[in-house]
């Protein structure tokens, strides 16, 4: 059985370009429906060494979580250039970009 962290790094990996993810669904999914501030330290540690795609990773009111200005104009740009568009105030319309994995086939993990 993966660990929190495998399956964390699994789910991460496949978000498609054009969608994205929250922290605390991705969390839901792996397994630890408390867990999106472990999914926070799993993207802050280990992007860079497993290639994930990071900036597909928002908070649940479809905002980009970081602190960093920027570390938010990257994300910003990486989402726009992969069709994603930000309203008046920064914010995705999740009805639009959410990624639902579970909806997809048994193996998506």
């Amino acid at each position: 059985m993966l660990s929190f962290t495998e399956r964390t790094i699994n789910i991460i990996k496949n978000i498609p370009p054009g969608k994205v993810m929250t922290y605390g669904q991705i969390a839901r999914l792996a397994g630890s429906p408390r867990g999106a501030r472990q999914v926070v330290r799993i993207l802050h540690s280990m992007s860079a060494k497993y290639h994930l795609p990071w900036h597909r990773v928002i908070n649940s009111k479809g905002e980009i979580g970081l602190k960093e200005n920027e570390a938010i104009s990257a994300q910003k740009q990486f989402l726009e250039d992969e069709g994603i568009v930000f309203n008046k105030n920064h914010v995705i319309d999740l009805k639009l970009y959410q990624f639902h994995p579970e909806h997809e086939s048994e193996d998506w993990i």
